[in-house]
C-alpha cells in the first residue's frame, strides 16, 4: 500500500515544495510519521497562523470559566483605547473569532505605532459581524485579551490548561513589538505537539477521558460561522470558517499557517493529517498544497488503505525522539511504517538537477558595482562540493553535491543543496529553518571570458533583500 506521505511527497515535488514533516493519525493511532533530516518531529517549527486556532482555544477556555463571554464587546476589556469609532465600539469577541471584524485588512501593517493600538485607531470600513475578512490584527487583539484576563502569557496559559496534560512542551509565541504574544502568526512548536493539540480537538476536547477543552466551544469552533466563498484563495478555503479555523470544501476542519503548516481533522473518518513545510518558492504554494492534499492525496490513500491499522510498530516509530523510527523494525530502514506494514519514506529536500559531467573545480573572487547586489562573491568549489560566499554580504553557503549540507544563514539553521545543471552552471538552494522560514535559490553561470553571472531569488516574509540578485561579476584584481 502506498503511504499518504509518499503520495503527498510526490505532489510536493511537482509544486517545488519542501515538506518538513508529515504525520497521519487514524482513530487516535499514529500510522505514519516522517521528518526531513536534520529536522525531527520534535524540532521547534514556526507554525504561523496555526496559532490563530490555538488562540481561539484559549478564548474558549476563558469563556467556559466565565471570565469573558463571546458576546462581550472588545472595548469592554480594553478600556484605555476608548473613545473609538462606533463600528469598533460594537465589535464583539465573537466577531473577531469568526474573522468578521470591522477592518478590511490587518491594521498593524498600516499603522505607525503599537500593534494592539492599531486595531482601535485605523479607521474601520464596515459594520462588524457582516463580512469575512482575514485580519491577523484581530487575532492579535484576541491574544492580548487572553493575556490580560488570564494574567499570564498565552503560552503559559495554554501550557497549564492544555499542553502539560497532553505531554506537549516547549511551545512559545513570538512577541509583537508592543509585548503581546503574536497569537495570530507567532506560534512556534514541534510537529508532534501540533498533532497532540489537534487530536484533542478531533476528540471533541477530551483527552484520556478528561475534558481539557469545552466540548460545546470545540463544536462551534469547527462548525460554519462565516462564509468564505468570496475569497480568492485556494478552492478548499472558499467554503466557510469557524472560530479562527478553516472549514474546507471537502469537509473537516483545518488549522492553517503560511508556508504549508497545517493540521487537518476529519471527524467522520477519525483521520488527522499534520504537515509542516515551506511552500514559499511556489506561488500560492500553501493553498495549492492544501488543494492537493484534500482533493487528490487523501482520497487516493483512503481508497487504497487497509481496513484496519495494527499500529503498534508504527506508533513506536512515530513516538521515537527523532521521528525517523528509532524503534522501527529492522526491515524498515527508510522511515516509519503505516499500520499495514508499508514503509513510510523519509522526506527529502528539494535539490537542483545535477549532472556530474558538468562538475568542475572553480576558485576565485569576483566583484560587481550593480546596485543592491553584494559587492563581491568568492567560490571555492571542487568535484565533491565547496563554498559560495560574500564578504560584503556576510554569508557563506557550504554545499556537498552528493547530499544536503547544514549551514547557518541569517543567523538561523539552514540546509543547502546544489548541482551542476549545465556547462559552467552551478545551482544552489537554501532552506532557512529559523523562527522565520525562508528559501533562497541561486544560479551562478561561469563563461569563457571569466565573468560570473548570478541570479538569486529569496522567498520569505523577513528575508534580507540582499538575496535578490541579478548581476554579472568580473574577476577581482589578483584573483586566480
Amino acid at each position: 500500500m502506498t503511504t499518504l506521505t509518499a503520495l503527498l511527497a510526490e505532489r510536493a515535488r511537482t509544486l517545488d515544495v519542501a515538506l518538513h514533516t508529515v504525520e497521519v493519525v487514524v482513530d487516535g493511532e499514529v500510522v505514519e510519521g516522517s521528518a526531513c533530516a536534520p529536522l525531527t518531529l520534535d524540532t521547534p517549527h514556526r507554525m504561523y497562523s496555526v496559532g490563530k486556532s490555538w488562540t481561539a482555544l484559549a478564548v474558549g477556555m476563558l469563556a467556559d470559566d466565565g471570565t469573558l463571554r463571546l458576546e462581550d464587546r472588545v472595548v469592554d476589556h480594553v478600556g484605555e483605547q476608548v473613545p473609538v469609532h462606533p463600528w469598533l465600539e460594537r465589535a464583539t469577541v465573537h466577531d473577531l473569532l469568526t474573522m468578521r471584524g470591522p477592518h478590511r485588512a490587518t491594521t498593524y501593517k498600516r499603522y505607525d505605532g503599537p500593534w494592539l493600538e492599531s486595531w482601535f485607531r485605523v479607521p474601520p470600513t464596515r459594520r462588524p459581524g457582516t463580512v469575512f475578512t482575514y485580519d491577523t490584527s484581530g487575532s492579535y487583539v484576541l491574544s492580548a485579551l487572553v493575556e490580560r484576563l488570564a494574567g499570564t502569557s498565552l503560552a503559559a496559559f495554554l501550557h497549564r490548561r492544555l499542553l502539560e496534560p497532553i505531554g506537549a512542551g516547549g511551545v512559545r509565541f513570538l512577541p509583537g513589538p508592543d509585548g503581546w504574544s503574536q497569537g495570530g502568526s507567532g506560534l512556534v512548536c514541534s510537529a508532534r505537539d501540533l498533532r497532540r493539540v489537534a487530536q484533542v480537538v478531533l476528540d471533541g476536547g477530551v483527552h484520556d477521558g478528561r475534558a481539557l477543552l469545552p466540548p460545546g466551544f470545540v463544536a462551534a469552533m469547527t462548525s460554519p460561522q462565516a462564509d468564505t466563498r468570496q475569497q480568492s484563495w485556494g478552492s478548499e478555503l472558499r467554503q466557510s470558517y469557524g472560530f479562527q479555523t478553516w472549514l474546507p470544501a471537502r469537509g473537516g476542519w483545518l488549522m492553517f499557517g503560511l508556508g504549508g503548516q497545517l493540521a487537518w481533522g476529519d471527524p467522520t473518518r477519525r483521520l488527522l493529517v499534520v504537515v509542516t513545510a515551506d511552500t514559499q518558492v511556489c506561488p500560492a504554494g500553501d493553498q495549492r498544497l492544501i488543494d492537493a492534499l484534500l482533493q487528490n492525496v487523501v482520497p487516493r490513500w483512503w481508497a487504497g488503505r487497509s481496513t484496519t491499522f495494527p499500529t503498534s510498530a508504527a506508533r513506536r516509530a512515530a513516538e521515537s525522539p527523532t521521528g525517523q523510527g528509532a524503534d522501527r523494525p529492522t526491515d524498515d530502514p527508510a522511515g516509519t511504517t503505516d499500520g499495514a506494514g508499508t514503509a513510510t519514506p523519509s522526506l527529502t529536500w528539494p535539490r537542483p538537477h545535477h549532472d556530474a559531467v558538468h562538475a568542475c573545480t572553480v576558485t576565485g573572487r569576483w566583484t560587481t558595482h550593480v546596485p543592491g547586489a553584494p559587492a563581491d562573491l568568492s567560490l571555492a568549489v571542487g568535484p565533491a562540493g565547496g563554498t559560495v560566499s560574500s564578504a560584503d554580504a556576510g554569508w557563506v553557503l557550504p554545499f556537498d553535491l552528493a547530499a544536503p549540507r547544514e549551514a547557518t544563514v541569517e543567523g538561523a539553521r539552514a540546509v543547502v543543496t546544489a548541482g551542476w545543471s549545465g556547462p559552467g552552471t552551478l545551482d544552489l538552494r537554501c532552506a532557512v529553518l529559523g523562527d522565520e522560514l525562508a528559501s533562497v535559490r541561486l544560479r551562478l553561470v561561469l563563461t569563457d571570458d571569466g565573468l560570473l553571472t548570478v541570479v538569486s531569488q529569496g522567498f520569505g516574509e523577513d528575508l534580507s533583500p540582499a538575496w535578490q540578485v541579478d548581476a554579472t561579476y568580473v574577476p577581482a584584481s589578483g584573483s586566480a
